[in-house]
Protein backbone atom coordinates (compact mmCIF):
# COMPACT_ATOMS: atom_id res chain seq x y z
CA UNK A 1 0.00 0.00 0.00
CA UNK A 2 1.09 3.69 -1.03
CA UNK A 3 1.27 5.72 1.37
CA UNK A 4 1.04 3.19 4.16
CA UNK A 5 -0.89 5.02 7.17
CA UNK A 6 1.19 6.87 9.73
CA UNK A 7 0.67 9.71 12.24
CA UNK A 8 1.96 13.07 11.89
CA UNK A 9 2.28 15.81 14.91
CA UNK A 10 3.20 18.93 15.11
CA UNK A 11 2.75 22.34 17.76
CA UNK A 12 -1.21 22.68 17.14
CA UNK A 13 -2.17 19.89 15.96
CA UNK A 14 -2.00 16.13 15.09
CA UNK A 15 -2.90 13.42 12.37
CA UNK A 16 -4.08 9.76 13.52
CA UNK A 17 -5.11 7.63 11.24
CA UNK A 18 -9.26 7.20 10.83
CA UNK A 19 -10.20 4.75 13.29
CA UNK A 20 -14.32 3.68 13.96
CA UNK A 21 -13.69 5.07 17.76
CA UNK A 22 -13.11 8.53 16.68
CA UNK A 23 -16.60 8.79 15.29
CA UNK A 24 -18.39 10.16 18.77
CA UNK A 25 -15.51 12.88 18.75
CA UNK A 26 -16.08 13.26 14.78
CA UNK A 27 -19.86 14.52 15.79
CA UNK A 28 -19.03 16.59 18.33
CA UNK A 29 -16.79 18.52 15.63
CA UNK A 30 -18.92 18.60 13.04
CA UNK A 31 -21.71 19.89 15.52
CA UNK A 32 -19.25 23.04 16.48
CA UNK A 33 -20.40 24.85 13.83
CA UNK A 34 -23.87 22.63 12.49
CA UNK A 35 -20.84 22.24 8.95
CA UNK A 36 -23.01 19.89 7.53
CA UNK A 37 -25.35 22.68 6.86
CA UNK A 38 -22.93 24.23 4.76
CA UNK A 39 -24.52 23.69 0.87
CA UNK A 40 -21.04 24.17 -0.80
CA UNK A 41 -19.25 21.14 0.47
CA UNK A 42 -20.18 17.96 1.67
CA UNK A 43 -19.23 17.51 5.67
CA UNK A 44 -21.50 14.92 7.45
CA UNK A 45 -24.22 15.04 9.66
CA UNK A 46 -24.11 13.02 13.01
CA UNK A 47 -26.51 11.21 11.78
CA UNK A 48 -24.15 10.08 8.67
CA UNK A 49 -21.08 10.54 10.45
CA UNK A 50 -20.59 6.38 10.80
CA UNK A 51 -21.41 6.14 6.90
CA UNK A 52 -19.25 8.68 6.36
CA UNK A 53 -15.84 6.95 8.18
CA UNK A 54 -16.75 3.60 6.69
CA UNK A 55 -16.92 5.01 2.83
CA UNK A 56 -13.13 6.35 3.96
CA UNK A 57 -12.17 3.19 4.98
CA UNK A 58 -13.52 1.50 2.08
CA UNK A 59 -11.43 3.87 0.01
CA UNK A 60 -8.40 3.44 1.92
CA UNK A 61 -8.56 -0.59 1.85
CA UNK A 62 -9.07 0.09 -2.06
CA UNK A 63 -6.06 1.96 -2.59
CA UNK A 64 -7.43 5.12 -3.33
CA UNK A 65 -7.47 6.91 0.08
CA UNK A 66 -5.47 7.57 3.48
CA UNK A 67 -7.95 8.90 5.56
CA UNK A 68 -6.47 10.97 8.85
CA UNK A 69 -8.44 12.33 11.58
CA UNK A 70 -7.68 15.78 12.89
CA UNK A 71 -7.03 16.58 17.02
CA UNK A 72 -5.98 20.08 17.77
CA UNK A 73 -2.98 20.37 20.53
CA UNK A 74 -5.17 19.67 23.69
CA UNK A 75 -6.14 16.20 22.07
CA UNK A 76 -9.51 17.44 21.25
CA UNK A 77 -10.89 15.53 17.35
CA UNK A 78 -11.34 18.71 15.25
CA UNK A 79 -11.41 17.07 11.79
CA UNK A 80 -10.98 15.16 8.86
CA UNK A 81 -8.57 15.31 5.99
CA UNK A 82 -7.05 12.75 3.62
CA UNK A 83 -4.65 12.00 1.08
CA UNK A 84 -7.58 10.77 -1.83
CA UNK A 85 -7.38 9.93 -5.43
CA UNK A 86 -3.80 8.40 -5.10
CA UNK A 87 -1.49 7.39 -8.07
CA UNK A 88 0.68 5.30 -6.85
CA UNK A 89 2.22 4.93 -10.35
CA UNK A 90 3.19 8.59 -10.98
CA UNK A 91 3.43 9.21 -6.94
CA UNK A 92 0.60 12.27 -7.14
CA UNK A 93 -2.06 12.86 -4.70
CA UNK A 94 -4.60 15.16 -3.98
CA UNK A 95 -5.06 17.00 -0.07
CA UNK A 96 -8.84 17.29 0.76
CA UNK A 97 -12.27 15.92 2.06
CA UNK A 98 -10.68 18.19 4.67
CA UNK A 99 -13.06 19.87 7.29
CA UNK A 100 -12.64 21.47 10.81
CA UNK A 101 -15.22 22.33 14.01
CA UNK A 102 -15.99 25.94 13.72
CA UNK A 103 -13.62 26.70 16.86
CA UNK A 104 -10.97 25.18 15.19
CA UNK A 105 -11.27 27.63 11.85
CA UNK A 106 -9.06 30.87 11.13
CA UNK A 107 -6.22 29.02 13.70
CA UNK A 108 -2.58 28.24 12.80
CA UNK A 109 -4.17 24.42 13.08
CA UNK A 110 -4.91 24.11 8.94
CA UNK A 111 -1.79 25.97 7.92
CA UNK A 112 -0.31 23.43 10.06
CA UNK A 113 -1.84 19.97 9.16
CA UNK A 114 -0.97 20.97 5.25
CA UNK A 115 2.27 21.67 6.27
CA UNK A 116 2.85 18.38 7.72
CA UNK A 117 0.99 16.42 4.93
CA UNK A 118 2.98 18.11 2.20
CA UNK A 119 6.14 17.25 4.28
CA UNK A 120 5.02 13.72 3.91
CA UNK A 121 4.06 13.90 0.32
CA UNK A 122 7.26 15.87 -1.26
CA UNK A 123 9.86 14.79 1.38
CA UNK A 124 9.04 10.72 2.33
CA UNK A 125 6.41 9.69 -0.48
CA UNK A 126 8.74 11.47 -3.12
CA UNK A 127 5.51 12.87 -4.85
CA UNK A 128 6.08 14.93 -8.25
CA UNK A 129 2.77 17.17 -7.48
CA UNK A 130 0.14 17.59 -4.31
CA UNK A 131 -3.17 18.52 -5.67
CA UNK A 132 -5.88 20.59 -4.04
CA UNK A 133 -9.55 20.97 -4.87
CA UNK A 134 -12.44 23.18 -3.73
CA UNK A 135 -15.87 24.30 -4.94
CA UNK A 136 -15.56 27.57 -6.86
CA UNK A 137 -17.54 29.36 -4.86
CA UNK A 138 -15.97 28.03 -1.42
CA UNK A 139 -13.98 31.53 -1.22
CA UNK A 140 -13.24 30.42 2.33
CA UNK A 141 -11.38 27.48 1.14
CA UNK A 142 -9.80 28.87 -2.00
CA UNK A 143 -8.24 31.49 -0.02
CA UNK A 144 -6.41 29.14 2.43
CA UNK A 145 -5.32 26.90 -0.05
CA UNK A 146 -4.00 30.10 -2.08
CA UNK A 147 -2.32 30.97 1.32
CA UNK A 148 -0.35 27.66 1.37
CA UNK A 149 1.31 28.71 -2.11
CA UNK A 150 -0.58 26.41 -4.57
CA UNK A 151 -1.13 27.94 -7.96
CA UNK A 152 -4.60 27.59 -9.77
CA UNK A 153 -4.41 25.00 -12.12
CA UNK A 154 -8.31 25.31 -13.57
CA UNK A 155 -11.89 25.40 -13.12
CA UNK A 156 -13.35 22.29 -13.93
CA UNK A 157 -16.90 23.71 -14.40
CA UNK A 158 -20.00 21.55 -14.26
CA UNK A 159 -17.20 18.85 -12.62
CA UNK A 160 -19.78 17.00 -10.76
CA UNK A 161 -23.13 17.53 -8.81
CA UNK A 162 -23.39 18.51 -5.38
CA UNK A 163 -25.71 16.63 -2.90
CA UNK A 164 -28.27 19.63 -3.48
CA UNK A 165 -28.73 19.10 -7.06
CA UNK A 166 -26.72 22.39 -8.25
CA UNK A 167 -23.71 21.51 -10.51
CA UNK A 168 -19.96 21.90 -9.16
CA UNK A 169 -17.62 23.91 -10.71
CA UNK A 170 -14.20 22.61 -9.11
CA UNK A 171 -11.20 25.05 -8.57
CA UNK A 172 -8.12 22.65 -9.04
CA UNK A 173 -4.68 23.85 -7.35
CA UNK A 174 -1.44 21.96 -7.03
CA UNK A 175 1.97 22.15 -6.05
CA UNK A 176 4.92 20.85 -7.59
CA UNK A 177 7.97 18.90 -6.60
CA UNK A 178 10.10 21.98 -7.96
CA UNK A 179 8.23 24.33 -6.02
CA UNK A 180 8.27 23.05 -2.84
CA UNK A 181 11.24 24.07 -1.42
CA UNK A 182 9.80 27.82 -1.91
CA UNK A 183 6.12 26.97 -0.49
CA UNK A 184 8.04 25.01 2.39
CA UNK A 185 9.68 28.07 2.98
CA UNK A 186 6.53 30.40 2.71
CA UNK A 187 4.58 27.67 5.36
CA UNK A 188 7.61 28.42 7.65
CA UNK A 189 7.45 31.55 7.73
CA UNK A 190 3.55 31.55 7.86
CA UNK A 191 3.86 29.29 10.93
CA UNK A 192 6.36 31.89 12.83
CA UNK A 193 5.24 34.81 12.04
CA UNK A 194 3.09 36.97 15.02
CA UNK A 195 -0.90 36.74 14.33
Amino acid sequence: MWPEPIELSSTHAALRPLAREHHDGLVDAACDGELWRLWYTSIPSPERMAAEIERRLGLQASGSMLPFTVFDAAGRIVGMTTYMNIDAIHKRVEIGSTWYAGSAQRSPLNTECKSMLLVHAFERLDCIAVEFRTHRLNLQSRRAIERLGAQLDGILRSHSRSADGTLRDTAVYSITAPEWPAVKSHLAWQQAKPR
